[in-house]
């Protein structure tokens, strides 16, 4: 793992500029310049897309009487829901091992315990249409604003804080994007390192960006006199 600071001291190598040595150091410009072009790049990354890095699966149960669930409440890192993603999990919270694609999917949305609830996203958070009772399980994924994690504690954080965070996206794209917006904001031409970030860009994010939502089509019909369900997966 390679934390921000040496980054920003390798950007500053391939730029000629003076190597900052603390980033939280205020007193010094140059030091000062390159955390700020840090937190920007970083910023911009996580809200680029759907890294894979940055999906989480997260939970709540329901309280009789309350509607009204933020999301901020729920988990502490939230940035937005991940579309297609919401489940109500049934009430033996059951524990599974390793599961195929189709296994998983056919868990995820057809064990259910049954219940008949209704809600729909608003106000960043889920508003219940009818009181759902307590201790109902709801099951979601979502986008963390994490940028990146502390060292020795590995906690995600959503801003850099110390010289020796370490940024949750690959250490080559960062230190690009930060060459480019320091030259940009040192008044210098920066046309051909922004096009290498680009490409960078491109590339990473179709690597390590998160699976696609997966399609389910339902049809019933019988099967030996049996009901059965066939469920079709499209990528």
């Amino acid at each position: 793992m390679i934390d921000i600071l040496s980054i920003c001291q390798e950007a500053a190598d391939m730029t000629a500029a003076a190597r900052p040595d603390d980033l939280f150091d205020k007193a010094v410009q140059h030091n000062a310049v390159f955390l700020s072009v840090a937190k920007t790049e970083l910023d911009s990354l996580m809200r680029f897309g759907d890294w894979q890095a940055l999906i989480k699966e997260a939970s709540f149960c329901t309280i009789n009487g309350k509607t009204f669930y933020a999301f901020d409440e729920i988990v502490f890192d939230f940035y937005a829901l991940v579309h297609n993603t919401i489940y109500v999990k049934d009430g033996l919270k059951k524990v599974i091992g390793a599961l195929t694609s189709e296994d998983f999917m056919h868990e995820k949305y057809f064990s259910n315990s049954g219940v008949e609830i209704a809600f729909k996203v608003e106000n960043n958070g889920f508003r219940f249409l009818n009181n759902p009772g307590d201790g109902i399980q709801i099951v979601f994924m979502y986008r963390s604003n994490a940028v990146c994690i502390d060292a020795k504690t590995l906690e995600p954080k959503s801003v850099l804080s110390k010289n020796t965070d370490v940024p949750i996206f690959d250490a080559y794209l960062v230190k690009l994007g930060i060459i480019w917006r320091f030259l940009k904001r040192s008044g210098l031409d920066y046309e051909e390192e922004y096009n290498e970030y680009q490409k960078e860009l491109k590339k990473r994010f179709g690597l390590e960006t998160a699976p696609k939502d997966i399609c389910l089509a339902k049809s019933e019909f019988n099967l030996d006199g049996n009901h059965a369900v066939q469920i079709v997966f499209k990528g």
